[in-house]
Formats: C-alpha cells, structure tokens, sequence
C-alpha cells in the first residue's frame, strides 16, 4: 500500500510530535489544523490513511469521517480521543471509523491501530484485484462458451443445409439420368419424367436459397395497414389448382368483421404460405388412407386488438413429442424432403409482428396451427374500426374446391 497518510490535530505541538514517529515509521505525513483545512488536503492528494482527533473547533472528527467517508468509502480513519470523549469515539464507529486510540497516544497502540489500517487496505485491494479477475474471467468464458454456441449453431445449419443439398442432388442425377435415357431411346415418357424430376428439385433449390435469405435478413418489419382477409384469399387463390391436382377439398373460412390491421403484407403471406404448405404435404402422406384429405384456412377476430388466422389439416397428425420440436432450427417431419426452415421461418415472423403460435395434433387426427396477431402494434396509428374505410371480403364461408 501506499505509505501516505494525513495526521489532523488542532494542537501544533501532537502534529510535530506524532508526525516525526510517523515519519520515522516510514510514512509521508500530511498534516492539518482543522476539518475544513484536512478536507482541502484529502481531496487534492488522496492519502490511504486519516488520523484525526475527534475534539476540534469548527468541524470535528465526527464530521470529517463522515464527509471522508463520502467521498471515499475505502479510506481508513483512525480517531483520537480524550477519556471524556467516548460516546463520540463510539458514534465513530457506527460510521465506520477503523478505531480509536485514546490520549495521550502510546507508540504500541497506535502501531497496532496502523498495521490493522493497512491490512483492511491490503485486504480491500485483493477483494478488488480478485473481483476484477474474475469479472474478466467470466466474460471471456462467456465469450468462450457463445463462440461455442455460434460453432455448433454453424455446424448445425452447414450439416441440415448439405443433407438437403445432397437430397437436392440426388433428385437432380436422378432426373439427368432419366432425360438422357428419354433422348437416348427417343422415348416421350422418360422425357417427361426426366423433366418432372428436374423441374420439381430447381424447385426445391429456389425455395431452400429463399428460405435461408428469409431466415438470415435481419430487418424490421415493413408494417402497412392491410386487410388480413385479402392476403389469405391471395393464398387460397394460389393453391386452388394444386388442391385439385392432389384431390384435397380445400376450404376457406374468413371473418368478414377482422377489417384492417397493421401487417408486414409479404411476411404475414409467407407465414400464411408456409403454413398452407405444411398442411398440403400432411395431406399427401396420407398413403393408402380412405379419408378424403381437407385443408382449412380461417380467420377470427378475437377483440378489438387481436386476431386469429388457423390452418387445419386432417392429415396424418403429430404425436406429442414431434409438437414439441415443430418450432426447434432445422427440425422436419418430412425426413430427405424437407429443411425445416418453413416454420423456422414462420415463427420469426410471428415474433416480428408481436404475435404467438401453437400447434394442436394427435397422431393420425390431422393438424392445426393456431396464430394470433395484434392488430396494431406498439406505436402504430390509434384504435382500428373493422371496416375503417376498406370493405371486407365477402366470400362463401363454405367455399371450397372438390377433387
């Protein structure tokens, strides 16, 4: 520690006196009359230790451990007191004075009262160089341990993305092989199934590249004030012809009273998209199954600040286990033909937006997805009216295409 203290004493003859032993004892002694002139000295030169008497005309003792102790809690002050001076030397203590020598001062007592000073001080600055080591420590563990995390997240996504690529891969040889078989033995039908292959795996390559440039844009979200109602039929509209082509009675429900609310338009399609998607694909494994394969589209207003879109299926359902991992990076239920990034996706756009997701299945009873968004979020515009100056969608709640 440093080997620096201040000694304060209204009396000239102790300063001179107690300030030659402590000299002698190798300390450098700055020295004061009163209060206010130790207060001046301390705040210029910072001294570790204070030795002041507690009896002193303007500011005594008491006060001055008090403005001390202020300014800088760790400082050690040593009080000196007469024998009719205990209550204050006891006061002392309660404000954290180190400890108090009585007069006249005996060499011993106030060597014991230095050493103790100083261990507090040496002590103190461990504690500090301790806590500073292992602040230091625990952030570069944590930068350990995120870097970690970033690896395996990156090991993760380039193992789930070269499966996929390599399943891409294979469709795409497969597909090759059949055309050139078709050109080769001018055969129409293996042209066509050539062609069928490559035109569904460029696909798949579209939608796998515009998945992860979804995924990986970090953006906020483009609100507008839109009618939900209308992006759903888009969508319903867009999977018409597929429905047919897979024999899936698909139907389209929507409450006319939702009126408008603050969207991303092109997430809010995307969520709704991926969603349909899931549920055609549910439909289609549905193997040798007798069921006629539905798919369901529905909106609800819920209150004057939510709504409620639901996609349903009747297809081969979840257990509750599988439930559990929809939402997990890179989790599929549809083995080599999937990524997982569709809902990957669409849970990130659903926390964009403020809103929740849930998924409701039993394995063989079909799937429903359960989305809830706000219809304005923070800080977008004042209170919505449902038909606020755009007129609803008017459709056949029951409408609907049949294989």
């Amino acid at each position: 520690m440093e080997k620096k203290l201040l000694l304060v004493d209204d009396e000239e003859g102790i300063r001179k006196i107690l300030g030659i032993s402590l000299q002698d004892r190798g300390y450098e002694v700055l020295t004061a009359k009163d209060g206010y002139e130790a207060l001046e000295i301390f705040r210029e030169y910072n001294p570790p230790v204070v030795l002041t008497d507690i009896k002193m005309p303007g500011m005594d003792g008491v006060e001055l451990l008090e403005a001390i102790k202020k300014e800088s809690p760790d400082t050690e002050v040593i009080m000196f007191t007469g024998h009719g001076d205990m209550d204050l030397a006891i006061q002392s203590l309660k404000f954290d004075a180190t400890d108090f020598i009585t007069k006249p001062i005996q060499d011993e007592i106030l060597e014991i009262a230095l050493r103790r000073a100083e261990e507090k001080i040496t002590l103190k600055e461990k504690v500090k160089e301790y806590t500073e080591n292992l602040e230091q420590l625990v952030e570069e563990r944590t930068k350990q341990l995120l870097e970690a995390e970033r690896l395996a997240a990156v090991g993760e996504t380039v193992a789930t993305l070269a499966h996929a690529i390599k399943n891409i891969t294979a469709g795409l040889t497969g597909g090759m092989f059949i055309l050139e078989k078709g050109i080769e033995l001018d055969n129409k039908k293996y042209l066509m199934q050539g062609w069928d292959m490559l035109r569904k795996n460029v696909l798949r390559v579209k939608d796998l590249a515009l998945n992860l440039l979804n995924y990986s844009k970090e953006r906020e979200p483009s609100f507008q004030l839109c009618e939900p109602n209308g992006i759903l039929k888009d969508v319903f509209d867009l999977f018409l012809a597929k429905a047919h082509e897979n024999g899936i009675q698909f139907k389209l429900n929507l409450d006319e009273n939702i009126g408008k609310a603050w969207l991303d338009p092109e997430g809010f399609h995307r969520c709704v998209i991926n969603l349909v998607t899931n549920a055609f694909d549910a439909c289609t494994d549905l193997g040798s199954s007798i069921k006629v394969p539905e798919v369901t589209v529905s909106s609800k207003r819920i209150d004057d600040g939510m709504f409620e879109i639901r996609v349903c299926d009747n297809g081969i359902g979840m257990d509750e286990e599988t439930t559990k991992l929809v939402f997990q990076r890179f989790f599929s239920t549809k083995g080599s033909r999937g990524t997982g990034m569709g809902l990957m996706i669409t849970k990130k756009i659903v926390d964009e937006h403020g809103g929740e997701i849930r998924v409701i299945s039993a394995k063989g009873n079909g799937t429903t997805f359960v989305v809830k968004f706000p219809r304005k979020p923070s800080g977008k515009g004042d209170a919505i009216h449902p038909n606020d100056g755009i007129p609803s969608i008017e459709i056949n709640k029951n409408s609907q295409l049949n294989s």
